[in-house]
């Protein structure tokens, strides 16, 4: 084979590394450009402004340089990057096929306080990466609900990027699919994710702390299915600035949103509820570490019909698990094989019952295999006077609570079936009857006790 006369005389290692060169060289040239905004004069003094100490140039030069160099980008379908240093702008529109990427951690975008921040409405695909975006808690207008607002975006992807300092929502999502991942939200005054009407959008492995009312939001204007995905997020330090009985204060929140998944979340030291499904059907909350809730931990309530509630690590809250509202059509969901521990007495507000209960359930549900230990109250309450229908309890361990299971025996409670569970240090009673809050039984562990709506068997006391 003959060789060429530049690299003929040329060692072996050095011929490797010259065609090695060339095949990157053919590869660069290939590859579609991005659009760097440090080719850009206007743009280039803000990053000189932050490397050299320079004063950064004068008026909103800045953010119209950036508007018309994503303008051009997009339609050129190629991308913006923002190389490290400090962007000051405000009132940018994206438009179809934007994607913004940076240098995680140093490529900055502040936000100087004109009135909005992002938005883009009615396209098909926005992209944003490796982008820091700082509201400064600086005001936002009016029209503008958070300080990233996107509305009718088929394919929302934001990925490795940290929204900080919104006065409102950090981010807002409606009509929106895609996804949100690998992302620091924080320090907003409402929540960090409000997404509502979304289609099959994705949350996942996202990190959501110290926001004012609610950690991620996933809501509907009118009931139906959303199917989106809440999963792998570290959630913490939710407040309740904006008060209330449970609309605000969680870690995660599904409103009229049906067929939405919540797994493996870490929920921590929220107000109120870690992960709380308000008239949401067929949801699945698996697999989640809840600590430390203010009120319960895992609440599915009012027009639900259909939950799974399942291996979840609940330590320290209110109330434990609580399927609830049959007086207004909530039933049908299986609570297993989740474990339940240091609940405590007092809560946010003065409740219908009591704080302190382990597990409550109404109407068509099925309490398997759980662990409660260290209920203050009640271990389970079953029904809430004539609300329960169809309940069984069975293979549950209680220990250490004044009454193992309240199950409810006013005229026209349902049926309730309570068998093969194991009690352990009970004050009060294992299975005890009670008219709502009143207690009018000794124990029922061995026997029904004359309730007919009740079959208890099997059960052991100690």
């Amino acid at each position: 084979m003959n060789k060429s006369p530049l690299t003929s005389s040329l060692p072996l290692s050095s011929r490797r590394n010259l065609l090695r060169l060339a095949a990157c060289s053919t590869v660069a040239l290939l590859a579609p450009p991005a659009f760097a905004a440090s080719r850009q004069p206007d743009l280039r003094g803000s990053i000189d402004a932050v490397k050299y100490k320079a004063a950064p140039d004068p008026g909103d030069r800045k953010s119209s340089s950036l508007q018309k160099m994503i303008d051009d980008a997009s339609a050129e379908n190629v991308p913006v990057f923002l190389p490290p240093g400090v962007y000051k702008v405000s009132n940018l529109t994206l438009p179809d096929n934007t994607r913004i990427t940076g240098v995680p951690g140093a490529s900055r975008i502040v936000y100087t306080g004109d009135g909005r921040l992002f938005t883009a409405e009615n396209v098909k695909r926005i992209e944003l990466s490796n982008i820091v975006i700082d509201g400064q808690n600086r005001w936002l207008g009016d029209d503008s609900s958070a300080l990233v607002q996107f509305t009718g975006v088929d394919e929302v992807v934001i990925d490795n990027c940290e929204i900080s300092g919104s006065r409102k929502h950090a981010l807002q999502l409606e009509r929106c699919g895609g996804r949100i991942e690998r992302s620091r939200i924080s320090g907003a005054a409402q929540s960090g994710l409000y997404a509502v009407e979304s289609s099959g959008l994705s949350v996942t492995n996202n990190e959501v702390f110290d926001c004012g009312n609610g950690g991620i939001l996933i809501h509907r204007w009118k009931k139906a299915a959303d199917d989106s995905i809440v999963s792998g997020n570290r959630i913490y330090r939710i407040g309740a600035t904006d008060g209330g009985t449970g609309q605000n204060g969680n870690g995660i929140n599904l409103f009229r949103a049906d067929n939405v998944m919540v797994s493996n979340n870490h929920i921590s030291d929220c107000a109120f509820t870690a992960i709380r499904a308000n008239s949401a059907s067929d949801v699945q909350i698996t697999g989640n570490q809840c600590r430390r809730s203010g009120e319960t931990a895992i609440y599915v309530e009012f027009e639900f019909e259909g939950a799974v509630v399942a291996n979840n690590m609940i330590d320290g809250a209110a109330n434990g698990i609580s399927i609830a509202n049959f007086d207004k059509g909530g039933r049908l969901a299986s609570v297993t094989g989740n474990v339940v521990r240091n609940l405590k007495l007092d809560g946010p507000y003065k409740p219908d019952v009591s704080f302190g209960i382990g597990i409550a359930a109404e109407a068509d549900t099925l309490v398997s295999n759980n662990i409660i230990e260290g209920a203050p109250r009640w271990g389970m309450q079953l029904g809430w006077g004539p609300y329960m229908r169809n309940l069984v309890v069975t293979g549950n361990v209680v220990r250490k609570a004044p009454v193992g299971c309240a199950v409810s025996v006013v005229d026209g409670a349902g049926t309730c079936v309570i068998t093969d569970n194991v009690f352990q240090d009970m004050a009060e009673g294992a299975v005890v009857g009670f008219e709502w809050d009143k207690k009018i039984s000794g124990e029922l562990a061995d026997g029904a006790g004359g309730y007919a709506h009740l079959t208890v068997e099997r059960n052991r006391v100690s």
